[in-house]
């Protein structure tokens, strides 16, 4: 009988150890995939785009790494549009070992203090959507993009309000964040070269009765305003400015870019210019599907940012599956994925074919000048496009003018 109990005990404690190891195995086969953006809030219509894009991709595009035995999860984290709130999502998710990648983030101000947590703990992240210079120009070996930046985006809307017959003077508003300030700022400079009358440029945080902005606007009678900022807030400064009697243009950038600025500017927006990095999934060729798979899916039409989202985890899932092809077949380390996915070239992706600079900047990102077309918000994706171009991340262009060796900014 004792023996019995013996043998008993023995069969029992080796299933656990079986499972114990199984499990053990199974969670070294996991890999997850986060993304960090406005999931709640006013912004969240942008946010959840980016969520769902990224979501959508690693559904399609994780085949290579689930034949490898992996099973591949996505962790999608709410920074509310706040620092803050970012950077403490950043804290939690790095501590997961699992993680070894971020989809994020669609502020840049978020993205600037969240991304020194990613980079102090190897963790990747590539952006669809942040514009700030700073984003790349701090050479953190961990922080790619795949759209463009606001020099150029502040430079081409310049270059625009110019030439449109009548304009001669301009007044430049911003929100304050470094997305915002950044991209009015550039505006405003260029504008300056172009020949154009800079009023004044002001910032403001004002979100629902710009009355005391306006006024001083009003007197000054510029031939355009632009304003540097998110559709929340332009959307409803334009609505009220025309309503006071302002009867110029107005124009923005990739920040107005959502449906939802429709709905909010009214008719007073039917007009509008902007100028945007996430042209509409319309506008690329290879997106037919991906529109027709978010929309049987999500049950809408994908807002701005969602096809870049999909091909910033599609990126992501490729350097993943190289280092783990490296590593023989094992979960590769986020160093390792850090340093796959900047060595990435000519990545075929739905809104372009991407290879990174030595500061995570796409060799060559495509901007789109747009014009909203009608008040109604399921009409956006009709906005009518007039402009397209090209244009090089500044070390490509010092790398293809052939004047010297370009080097990636230093950290700081």
């Amino acid at each position: 009988m004792q023996v019995k109990r013996v043998l008993l005990l023995f069969v029992v404690v080796a299933l656990a150890l079986s499972v114990t190891v199984a499990t053990a195995q199974d969670d070294a086969k996991v890999i997850k995939i986060a993304s960090q953006s406005p999931l709640s809030g006013p912004q969240s219509i942008l946010g959840t785009a980016i969520r769902n894009g990224a979501e959508l991709a690693i559904e399609q595009l994780s085949g290579p790494l689930t034949e490898m035995g992996f099973k591949v999860e996505f962790v999608p984290f709410d920074d509310q549009a706040t620092p803050d709130v970012g950077v403490a999502n950043a804290n939690n998710l790095v501590n997961d070992p699992a993680i070894l990648a971020v989809v994020g983030h669609l502020n840049s101000g978020v993205a600037i203090p969240s991304s020194e947590v990613y980079d102090a703990n190897n963790l990747v992240m590539v952006s669809p959507a942040n514009t700030n210079v700073n984003i790349t120009d701090r050479g953190l070996p961990t922080v790619n993009r795949i759209c463009g930046r606001d020099d150029t985006q502040g430079a081409a809307g310049a270059a625009f309000a110019a030439s449109l017959e009548g304009v001669e003077s301009v007044y430049v508003l911003h929100d304050t964040t470094a997305y915002g300030q950044g991209v009015a700022e550039f505006f405003a400079s260029a504008a300056e070269e172009a020949g154009l009358t800079v009023l004044n440029v002001e910032g403001t945080t004002e979100t629902a009765n710009f009355d005391g902005v306006i006024q001083p606007i009003l007197a000054l009678d510029p031939d355009l305003i632009y304003f540097g900022g998110l559709y929340p807030q332009s959307g409803i400064f334009i609505n009220q400015a025309r309503a006071a009697g302002y009867e110029g243009f107005f124009m923005g950038p990739d920040g107005f870019d959502a449906s939802d600025f429709a709905e909010l500017a009214g008719e007073a927006g039917v007009g509008t210019y902007y100028t945007t990095v996430a042209a509409p999934p319309t506008f690329y060729p290879d997106a037919a599907q991906f529109i027709e798979d978010y929309q049987a899916k999500f049950g809408e039409d994908p807002q701005p940012f969602a096809a870049q989202a999909y091909d910033s985890a599609g990126i992501v899932l490729a350097a993943i599956a190289k280092a783990a092809e490296e590593a023989g077949g094992e979960a590769p380390t986020r160093e390792a994925v850090a340093a796959a996915v900047r060595a990435t070239e000519n990545y075929d992706g739905i809104t372009g074919t991407y290879t990174f600079d030595d500061n995570g900047d796409p060799e060559l990102a495509t901007y789109v000048i747009l014009q909203v077309k009608s008040a109604d918000p399921a009409e956006w994706s009709s906005n009518e496009v007039l402009d397209e171009f090209q244009a090089p991340s500044p070390l490509y262009a010092v790398m293809q003018s052939g004047e010297a060796t370009p080097e990636a900014t230093p950290g700081s």
